[in-house]
């Protein structure tokens, strides 16, 4: 395959990874805490098809990585008790069976125990790294500021925020959440805004994302057709080289 072909199909396996982010953003516009993601794309230059005449200096594009948007999404009032937000860094602390997970996903609930977990049950923990515990036929928590969870006044725990340094270690692993490789430990944010009742919104821009598909698309339909053109004089000097040997 020649060079020209080899460009088209590099660009068009770039281009539908960008379209399966712009599509996975605009399906999470409404998802509490989503960041907006972009493909990170680089230039390789492998060695060129061989021709006594042939370019050298071409240029393939790759794929080599997904970059994610943290800043804060638009604050959403629900008045709902456990349910919060983080203004500024930090990201909530959940514990799974494998390990810590962290999430801008305030939408809390108790379980029968009244433990402070996720909408799947994941525990919530505090600054200590340790399960939060409400009664839950006690009075309604109230939560500072900083994170401070109260029962009629009396501070019972401290909702753990935690911060990174580089956030590109995150790993997402689904549910809003992400994981930080065993050697990165994060640190407690230490001066936190929680908001009580409200969440986090979404970042994306619906409209920036729904334009960028369809310039995403065109551009598809450009490299396709180019392909194709490519193709149709491949066939053709083929065709006339075996007309002049005949």
């Amino acid at each position: 395959m020649d060079s020209s072909m080899m460009i088209g199909l590099s660009r068009q396996m770039t281009l539908r990874r960008s379209m399966d982010i712009a599509a996975n953003n605009i399906a999470n516009a409404n998802t509490t805490g989503f960041k907006v993601e972009q493909p990170l794309l680089e230039d390789t230059a492998p060695r060129a098809a061989e021709t006594t005449d042939g370019a050298d200096d071409i240029s393939y594009v790759q794929d080599w990585g997904v970059m994610r948007d943290f800043r804060d999404g638009a604050l959403e009032r629900t008045e709902r008790p456990l349910d919060f937000a983080i203004e500024g860094e930090g990201f909530f602390t959940v514990e799974d069976e494998d390990g810590l997970l962290y999430t801008r996903d305030g939408r809390f609930t108790t379980d029968a125990q009244g433990q402070l977990s996720t909408a799947d049950g994941k525990a919530v923990l505090d600054e200590g790294g340790a399960p939060i515990f409400l009664d839950v036929y006690g009075s309604e928590p109230v939560v500072t500021r900083q994170g401070a969870v109260t029962v009629d006044g009396v501070e019972i725990a401290r909702l753990g925020v935690a911060r990174f340094e580089d956030l590109s270690v995150l790993e997402k692993t689904g549910e809003g959440r992400f994981r930080a490789p065993d050697d990165i430990l994060p640190q407690q944010a230490e001066i936190p805004s929680v908001r009580q009742g409200f969440t986090e919104a979404s970042n994306v821009n619906s409209i920036l994302e729904m334009t960028n598909l369809m310039e995403i698309s065109r551009s598809y339909q450009s490299v396709s057709k180019m392909i194709e053109d490519a193709s149709e004089l491949h066939r053709q000097a083929i065709r006339r080289l075996g007309d002049v040997n005949a």
